[in-house]
């Protein structure tokens, strides 16, 4: 025989739903759901841009590699201007080509002044670095913003779904835990999501600017040295 009290639990039942992550997104409200959805799509974007990276720096590196075999292998610089000034292959490579270009243009147009030739050249290296390091950099500042404010964007979730939880406890007059325990879950699953797309982030942020950082010295390291070489060229022109 059935008694009020399991038609009550049956009923319970039917209106808490289930646990599962599907569930907990298909009964929040629809502001945590804009939460989750918002959270889901910063991540998504995040691992995009994290692969990206990582096949950039590596591609970079061995590049960076290649060039300095080639440069320190003893072509002569005349020739490996020529090879490279129509399609640069690496970040020292722009290097190379943007002084080689300012040399040549100097002496092409006739120019006499040593020192203003240093200066541009100098100019120009310093120009190409900040270049190539922001292009390197590029959409770094998404995953630091992510890793920053994902934590509290799932906060709002999680506020917003225990205030939904406190409003149903309030219409139905009942503090049972089965009527509290859903609005809870669908609150912590917020704060949860915005751990997830913010712990990778920090990390991968981390990470590539540390990249960042090695990759912008050696090509300050190049420049340096390169100007070096040609500021011994004008002095043997003087």
């Amino acid at each position: 025989m059935t008694t009020p009290a399991d038609i009550a639990t049956s009923a319970l039942g039917a209106t808490t739903g289930g646990f599962s992550f599907l569930d907990l997104f298909l009964q929040a409200h629809l502001v945590v759901k804009l939460v989750m959805i918002g959270l889901v799509v910063a991540s998504i974007w995040s691992w995009g841009i994290i692969f990206d990276k990582v096949i950039l720096y590596a591609r970079t590196k061995r590049q960076m590699d290649r060039f300095e075999r080639v440069f320190w292998s003893g072509q002569s610089l005349e020739d490996l201007y020529q090879s490279l000034s129509s399609r640069p292959n690496s970040s020292q490579a722009a290097l190379f080509v943007a002084a080689m270009r300012e040399w040549k243009r100097s002496f092409e147009s006739g120019a006499r002044g040593v020192g203003g030739l240093s200066y541009r050249i100098e100019k120009v290296l310093d120009l190409t670095i900040a270049r190539e390091t922001d292009k390197l950099e590029r959409r770094l500042l998404f995953l630091a913003s992510v890793g920053s404010a994902a934590p509290f964007v799932g906060l709002f979730g999680t506020v917003w779904g225990i205030m939904t939880s406190f409003q149903a406890i309030a219409a139905s007059k009942n503090t049972n835990l089965a009527v509290v325990a859903p609005g809870i879950a669908e609150a912590l699953f917020a704060t949860a999501m915005g751990l997830l797309a913010a712990i990778p982030a920090v990390i991968a942020y981390n990470k590539f600017s540390s990249e960042v950082s090695k990759l912008s010295g050696r090509l300050e390291g190049f420049a340096d040295e390169f100007y070096a070489i040609l500021s011994r060229q004008l002095d043997e022109k003087q």
